[in-house]
């Protein structure tokens, strides 16, 4: 006989075992409050921007956590403070994300309020951890600079939501 077929002793083919571990991840909601903060010439807004995982520098709108006892407006309003170094008063709501991503083994469902500011006080700084660099950037040039398309279409309500002579 030629070949293996028929021959003691010969292997057997082997099954692959799916030694697959049970990966459905926990789901978790996340709500975080920010937006886009104005200087009070309204010609600029403050942007921060923070290095991705490959090392590019992604410009975003301010934003963070909310704390407990913390209304979502407070949040922006700190969270403005802490991540440029700018004092703000809310002016109105501007508009609200949602969006998943996966991070530390679970699937997270964010809901991201925000709200337009204006700058009352303060110093750009990137002082705190989680920025990079931060920045007054002309209204002008956000839409290319801005990294994600939900906040380029929220800076672009923002200019609905005001006369001509109040946001440019």
């Amino acid at each position: 006989m030629s070949g293996s077929a028929g021959r003691a002793g010969a292997p057997k083919p082997r099954r692959r075992r799916r030694h697959r571990r049970d990966r459905r991840l926990t789901t978790v909601d996340e709500t975080s409050a920010g937006g886009l903060v104005l200087d009070p010439e309204r010609e600029h807004a403050a942007l921060i921007g923070r290095l991705d995982r490959h090392g590019k520098l992604l410009w975003s709108l301010p934003k963070g956590h909310i704390e407990d006892g913390e209304t979502v407006e407070q949040t922006a309003v700190r969270e403005v403070r802490e991540e440029t170094g700018i004092s703000a008063r809310v002016l109105r709501p501007l508009g609200t994300i949602d969006y998943w991503f996966v991070a530390q083994q679970r699937r997270v469902h964010k809901t991201v309020h925000h709200f337009v500011l204006e700058a009352t006080g303060g110093a750009l700084s990137d002082e705190d951890v989680e920025v990079t660099e931060v920045a007054w950037v002309p209204l002008t040039e956000m839409e290319t600079t801005l990294a994600y398309a939900d906040e380029r279409k929220l800076v672009r309500r923002a200019g609905e939501l005001f006369a001509p002579d109040e946001l440019a």
